[in-house]
């Protein structure tokens, strides 16, 4: 077996002689490593990430400044007086935006579900995802100019595209989209009556208003901006009929619009209350498993409680319990640290862990405060929702009672000795 062979089999086949090999297997690691890293700031994939919240916030600010910029050059006064610099700053961000582009491409193959296909395969597939194509269309009119001449007015026509690039920093704005997507069947159907309900409203129009004002309802076609404009409630006036069959038949109409326009609105509300109750619901269980006490709960028993539990973010240093408030909750830490103070203890609680319990349960106020050390991902449960929870879940109520009561068990020893060491203090 040759020197070659031998190495191929061992799976040092890049290995090259004097170490020289190793050196290039040292940096083909650091650029993976390097690619793992570009992709968690770009795509935000850990929270609490800092360089990732400095690059989306930087590019959130760069996108607002090119649709502002693009607005500002349009009025003829400034782009006259200050057109050059408009081009310096358009030039720039797209070389930025095209930067963050490519680097997206780049990383594409850290994709989670993407690491087991070829590395162009999983470029090519991530490039066709919607908000990359976003970010194409953004910045690919700019370069078409300069190498083809593309008309001028449709570069900065399709610059107002950037505005849609924001959409990838909204939750709300992925959740709206999911719920337009889910519901899509409902909408065709409601934009289904809405145009038969503008065929039927300009054709009776044209009908009873045709002889009568035949330049604005001679046809089908011409009443149509009529029945559109009435259906949707905007009514700006320039055609109205005139006869009395007209004006009752356009009263009819103008109800039967109110009617089909709540239908999309109704649909979309709904479907977006579900989809943000269905994620607090995830979110909620995935929190209450880290919790303990709550973790071993069967999928009943969670699916009847989780209502009862409000999640909060918050960050450092924020002040959840501020002593001699009283106690209307409690709190579950899912992640992070809260550092409790009182006169006569400090402690710090971990995830997993709970406060605010002994003085909910005893009608008292926390004779301490409870401040965050970090950032924090804690569940709220109110008074009200305990004595819920002790019907839903007894064992889980009885084992926070008794903790309770280890606690305020605590809290009077702890006292006691502080007033028989302050005795001890006077006598001497």
């Amino acid at each position: 077996m040759t020197d070659e062979e031998r190495r191929r089999q061992s799976g040092v086949e890049g290995f090259l002689p004097g170490g020289a090999g190793k050196v290039e297997a040292g940096l083909a690691v650091h650029r993976k490593t390097l690619r793992q890293r570009v992709y968690e700031i770009i795509e935000g994939a850990h929270d609490g990430d800092r360089h990732s919240e400095i690059f989306d916030r930087i590019l959130v600010v760069l996108i607002v400044a090119n649709v502002a910029a693009f607005i500002l050059e349009t009025v003829p006064q400034l782009h006259s007086a200050y057109g050059p610099w408009f081009d310096v700053f358009e030039t720039v961000s797209v070389g930025l935006f095209t930067l963050e582009y490519l680097l997206r491409i780049w990383s594409a193959p850290e994709v989670g579900y993407l690491k087991r296909l070829p590395t162009w395969q999983a470029r090519l597939h991530w490039a066709r995802r919607p908000y990359l194509l976003i970010d194409l269309v953004a910045i690919l009119p700019f370069y078409l100019h300069y190498m083809m001449g593309l008309d001028l007015r449709v570069v900065r026509l399709l610059r107002v595209v950037r505005l849609l690039r924001l959409t990838r920093y909204s939750p709300a704005m992925h959740t709206l989209g999911r719920v337009i997507y889910g519901e899509r069947r409902a909408l065709v159907a409601a934009a289904y009556l809405l145009s038969a309900a503008v065929i039927f409203a300009a054709t009776g129009m044209h009908f009873l208003e045709g002889d009568v004002q035949p330049e604005k309802f001679g046809s089908v076609p011409a009443s149509a901006w009529w029945a559109i404009t009435t259906l949707t409630t905007v009514g700006y006036g320039d055609v109205v009929p005139i006869t009395a069959w007209g004006r009752v038949f356009g009263g009819m109409v103008m109800v039967v619009g109110l009617c089909i326009l709540a239908l999309p609105v109704a649909i979309i509300s709904t479907g977006f209350a579900q989809e943000v109750g269905r994620r607090d619901f995830v979110v909620n269980w995935s929190l209450m498993s880290r919790v303990p006490v709550l973790a071993n709960l069967d999928a009943f028993q969670v699916a009847e409680i989780i209502p009862l539990f409000h999640s909060h973010n918050l960050p450092p240093g924020t002040e959840v319990i501020a002593r001699g408030s009283p106690g209307g909750a409690m709190y579950f830490i899912a992640s992070g640290q809260v550092h409790f103070n009182c006169d006569v203890l400090e402690r710090d609680y971990a995830t997993g862990d709970f406060f605010g319990l002994a003085a909910m349960l005893g009608d008292d106020k926390h004779y301490g405060s409870f401040r965050t050390t970090g950032r924090c991902r804690l569940l709220k449960l109110y008074k009200e929702d305990f004595r819920r929870l002790e019907h839903l879940a007894p064992e889980v109520a009885r084992k926070l009672r008794a903790a309770a009561n280890d606690r305020i068990a605590e809290r009077q020893a702890l006292l006691a000795a502080k007033v028989g060491a302050s005795s001890d203090a006077d006598l001497i």
